[in-house]
């Protein structure tokens, strides 16, 4: 027999309890504890399985806990608190709420018992669990309840689990970041912004920063390999968006997430690096957008009064504005042997190629100083290969790191996207014919393939960059192709390049592309007369006011409170199972 299932049926504690009047058997193994009603006449008696990781407390007396603390000491009594699964149809991801179940014992002495072994199982099954968090909220974010949603509904959690929160409510931009990155952060256990991906960039690049000027590395260099993040970040959602809440745990739903920062869940995290010459490095894990995203961001910027409505708004008359823009986009491919954007996978929690991905990017090391140099033979190998280029007219330009899924868009810019497989999507949208475009948009919202257009083009990436285009521009080889979509009186022609490798891209070029402009034209808005020559980028819902930009993908770099969006599917099977399996005589 294995020691782990050794462990599982390794009897601790095993005794008659009863809840409400009603006697159950009631188990406490290695790994759950169980309870079944033994007063049943019929054969189908439903076992209660907790995992003793997923136990959040255990309380004498009859405690109550949301919405309002109560507690009323009696000798024989205790509370065991947990986590409870419970689905949402809307979304793709798995509630959790807290569970929680009053026994009551024969004895004191029995109860005493049982509340010292179910809490000796609980830290030795728990041992990643947070004891100090630094909370940031943002009073100012989505609908302005940030401070509410934290003292009602996770504070009492945090309470209820024996976590120290430090907590700081911001009132300006940036304060959050400037925080991380000058003050002393000895003895958190991890990081929490309770607010939407505003707030999360903030912790983001100052959690990335401080661990980078303690390690003594320019982060702005694109050629450094980055330290990962000593420290967890916890993700409350109170924002107008949460894409990075949503495509990590499947929900947006404080209680939630609570839960799961609770229990000391780690979900590793890719993060693009973003680098321009003149200005400091941007971190990005949901979105690196240029063209229509970044149009977007750009216009609803002027209608901040709105809320969240702004995004609906200037994403339909950026639509209407019909603009594309000439460029240069040159990658490095991944692996294709490892996966692809275009395997139908998702990736879910306990995720085959992520993990995969995690043996890889820290193989195991007998000390830190090998560790640093396998860190550093695998950038080396990453660096190595061949570049490829396309050139021409696009209506956006995007990489992801993420699926980056939201209500609005269950399965995400790119479904098939791993959180933390060293790799990003990169999705090229050639100019086309406006329906087109808008076929193309429409798809996110359902589950019609995005890709799956001829002017679409999805790669799965380890780095990219980006650039203007000029006519003069030698480095691309003419041989031969098919005429391009593009507007009326815009002479184009398509033409292709064929790498040593023998691939080929399909390129554009346009006669009319022959001025460079500044990115700030762009900000005139709709009312001007003449298209702007160039966008502006959307990085995670911040824009970045230059056109050039080097883009480079840093597997696992930091590290989440959750544990990957829970497969709905397989939960309730493995429940039916669990049921079957524990049906008593």
């Amino acid at each position: 027999m294995s020691a782990s299932s050794q462990m599982e049926t390794d009897l601790r504690l095993e005794s008659t309890l009863w809840i409400r009047s009603k006697r159950h058997r009631a188990v406490l193994t290695g790994w759950h504890f169980n309870w079944t009603e033994v007063d049943k006449k019929n054969r189908n008696k439903k076992t209660i399985r907790v995992p003793v990781s997923e136990v959040l407390g255990v309380e004498q007396g009859r405690v109550q806990i949301l919405p309002h603390k109560s507690v009323e000491d009696t000798d024989k009594d205790f509370t065991v608190f947990y986590i409870k699964r419970c689905s949402r149809a809307s979304s793709s991801g798995v509630l959790w709420r807290l569970g929680q179940t009053q026994f009551t014992c024969p004895s004191r002495v029995l109860r005493d018992q049982w509340t010292k072994q179910l809490r000796t199982a609980q830290k030795t099954h728990s041992p990643l669990r947070p004891n100090r968090l630094l909370v940031f909220i943002n009073p100012f974010g989505g609908k302005k309840k940030g401070q509410q949603i934290f003292h009602t509904l996770v504070a009492p959690l945090f309470e209820l689990a024996g976590i120290s929160s430090h907590v700081i409510v911001t009132n300006r931009a940036n304060q959050a970041r400037d925080y991380l990155l000058k003050k002393d952060l000895t003895g958190f256990d991890g990081v929490v912004c309770v607010g939407g991906d505003g707030m999360f960039s903030e912790i983001l690049h100052g959690l990335i920063g401080r661990t980078q000027q303690e390690a003594g590395l320019c982060e702005n260099d694109p050629t450094v390999t980055l330290h990962p993040c000593p420290l967890h970040i916890g993700i409350i959602p109170a924002g107008s968006t949460d894409c990075v809440c949503y495509a990590t745990v499947g929900v947006i739903d404080p209680v939630t997430s609570a839960l799961h920062i609770i229990i000391g869940d780690s979900q590793p995290l890719d993060v693009s690096s973003v680098h321009h010459p003149s200005t400091p490095v941007h971190y990005s894990v949901s979105l690196v957008g240029y063209g229509f995203y970044g149009d977007v961001l750009a216009e609803s910027e002027k209608h901040r009064w709105m809320g969240p409505l702004r995004y609906d708004y200037s994403g339909a008359m950026v639509y209407l504005s019909n603009r594309s823009y000439a460029g240069i986009v040159q990658y490095l491919p991944a692996d294709p042997l490892l996966s692809s954007p275009r395997d139908k996978t998702r990736c879910l929690s306990g995720c085959s190629i992520c993990s995969r991905s995690s043996e890889k990017l820290f193989p195991v090391s007998a000390d830190s100083a090998s560790l640093c140099s396998s860190q550093f033979n695998q950038f080396s190998s990453d660096s190595e290969g061949e570049w490829l280029s396309v050139k021409g007219r696009f209506r956006c330009v995007s990489l992801t790191c993420m699926s980056s899924s939201c209500p609005k868009s269950p399965l995400g810019l790119s479904p098939s996207a791993h959180l933390a497989d060293g790799t990003g999507d990169l999705i090229l949208v050639w100019d086309t014919h406006p329906l087109n475009f808008l076929k193309f948009l429409y798809r996110h919202t359902n589950s019609a393939d995005q890709f799956d257009l001829p002017f679409v083009e999805v790669h799965r990436v380890k780095a990219f960059q980006f650039f203007l285009s000029s006519e003069d521009d030698e480095r691309y080889q003419e041989v031969a192709g098919p005429s391009a979509d593009a507007e009326k009186g815009n002479k184009a022609s398509s033409i292709e390049t064929v790498s040593t490798s023998g691939s080929q891209q399909h390129l554009v070029e346009s006669d009319q592309e022959k001025k460079k402009k500044s990115p700030a034209s762009l900000l005139c808005g709709l009312c001007c007369r003449k298209t702007p020559a160039v966008s502006v980028w959307n990085c995670d819902g911040e824009i970045l006011p230059y056109t050039e930009i080097h883009c480079r993908v840093h597997g696992q770099l930091v590290r989440l409170y959750a544990r990957g969006i829970e497969d709905n599917t397989a939960i309730k099977g493995k429940e039916e199972t669990s049921e079957r399996r524990y049906i008593l005589d």
